[in-house]
C-alpha cells in the first residue's frame, strides 16, 4: 500500500462540544483533508509545537518525552496513521536508536505531537485517506466518510462526550440530505460538524 504524507493545516475549536478541537491534516500533494477530533491538552501540546516561538515554562509530556528520547539518542523518523477501524484511527510512531528500528503504538494525537517536536514526517495509507480525506468544494459522489481518534467523532478517544441531539437529528435525515451537509459543513471549515456527519454516512453506507 502507498503511503501518502501529510502536513497539518490547522486547529479549530468545535463549536459544539466544549473542550474539543478538530485537528486538520492536509495531503502534501493533493486538496484531500482529514479532520481529526482531539482534546484540549493534545490540542495545546500540538499548537505549542507549532509556534517555534513559544516556549511554556515547564516541559509538556510531549516536550519531557523529547528531552527524554534525545538523552537516549532515541529518534521518532516518522509517524504513519495506518489503520481506520469503527471511527478510530490507529497509529505507529517510528523510532530508532543505534540504528536499530522500533515501531510504538500511540494514540493519533500523540503521535503528531510528537512528530512535530522531533520533525518528523506524517504519513497516512491511501486507502485510508480515499476512505475518510474530506474534499473541499466536494461533489457528494467524490467524497466518501468514516470516523475517526484520529478522525473525524472519537468521543471515546478523547473522553469527549458526543452531542446525541445533534446525532439524533442526522439519522433522521436522507443519505443524499447527508451528503448536502457534509458539503456544506466542509465549505463553512466546520469540520467537527463535517465529522459528525461523516460518521453517520459511515454507518450506512458499511
Amino acid at each position: 500500500m502507498s503511503l501518502v504524507k501529510l502536513t497539518i493545516k490547522g486547529i479549530s475549536y468545535s463549536q459544539t462540544q466544549n473542550g474539543a478541537y478538530a485537528l486538520i491534516l492536509n495531503e502534501v500533494d493533493g486538496e484531500r483533508k482529514l479532520p481529526i477530533v482531539i482534546g484540549a491538552f493534545e490540542a495545546q501540546s500540538i499548537a505549542i509545537a507549532l509556534e517555534k516561538e513559544i516556549k511554556p515554562p515547564r516541559p509538556l509530556t510531549h516536550d519531557l518525552f523529547k528531552s527524554f528520547a534525545d538523552r537516549f539518542d532515541i529518534v521518532v523518523k516518522q509517524v504513519i496513521i495506518h489503520k481506520l477501524v469503527d471511527g478510530v484511527f490507529y497509529s505507529s510512531i517510528i523510532c530508532e536508536r543505534d540504528k536499530i528500528e522500533e515501531i510504538i503504538d500511540a494514540r493519533t494525537s500523540d503521535a503528531i505531537a510528537l512528530a512535530l517536536r522531533f520533525s518528523a514526517p506524517i504519513f497516512t495509507y491511501k486507502n485510508i485517506l480515499d476512505k475518510a480525506g474530506i474534499y473541499l468544494n466536494a461533489n457528494p459522489s467524490e467524497t466518501e466518510n468514516t470516523e475517526d481518534e484520529g478522525a473525524l467523532s472519537t468521543p471515546e478517544t478523547f473522553g469527549i462526550e458526543s452531542d446525541s441531539n445533534a446525532e439524533n437529528s442526522y439519522t433522521k435525515l436522507s443519505l443524499s440530505e447527508l451528503h448536502e451537509l457534509l458539503e456544506s459543513a466542509v465549505q463553512d471549515e466546520d469540520y467537527e460538524k463535517a465529522a459528525r456527519i461523516r460518521d453517520e454516512i459511515s454507518k450506512r453506507e458499511s
